[in-house]
């Protein structure tokens, strides 16, 4: 229950500095039904079949984040192979999927844009970055749950005119390997029996 009463003090501290629940599930790597359940104090009935992950041995170490980024680039590499693609632009979704995507984009010589996802609306691209018009597309974030980032994503980048080709993780909740009718591939899928 520590661990419980530690993810309950962490997501009302992040309430009270502004972030929103879609926020909140994000940086607790958790989903939004159990966000919300946190915010409640555990008061409601627990959420079934979430799982909270949590990266930070990675996360304080650039050389670690590298070597992810690494493997994460060969399977990128593999599926270009087998689908016969040429990708030229990556896209990392803010924020935690943004170093890895900067890892892989420099790794394989491919264009960066970044996508801000947003829950009650659409995400957007940073202006600061690439644009995704007219190019196929890799997308690259930490973990996927329910699949609703990366369908965001996936919806935005063909409003933008973009070909999204494959969605890449470090750890995939989901039992199936595409979401929003693009591929998926992870490095590691953690899900409850």
């Amino acid at each position: 229950m520590k661990e419980i009463d530690a993810l309950i003090a962490k997501a009302l501290k992040y309430k009270d500095s502004g972030l929103t629940e879609y926020e909140i599930a994000e940086e607790l790597n958790v989903s939004k039904d159990t966000a919300t359940w946190l915010l409640n104090k555990g008061k409601e009935k627990k959420p079934e079949g979430d799982l909270k992950i949590g990266w930070r041995s990675i996360g304080v170490s650039p050389m670690r984040m590298a070597s992810i980024s690494t493997a994460l680039s060969d399977i990128i590499l593999e599926e270009a192979r087998k689908r016969d693609l040429e990708f030229t632009a990556v896209v990392g979704i803010a924020i935690n999927g943004i170093p890895f995507a900067t890892y892989v984009a420099e790794e394989l010589g491919l264009d960066l844009a970044i996508y801000r996802p947003r829950f009650e609306k659409a995400g957007a691209f940073s202006s600061n970055y690439a644009t995704v018009e007219g190019k196929t597309v890799v997308i690259v974030d930490d973990v996927v749950g329910s699949g609703e980032t990366f369908r965001s994503a996936i919806k935005t980048i063909k409003a933008e005119k973009g070909t999204p080709a494959l969605c890449v993780c470090i750890i995939n909740k989901r039992s199936t390997n595409e979401v929003g009718g693009v591929p998926l591939r992870s490095l590691l899928r953690a899900r409850p029996l």
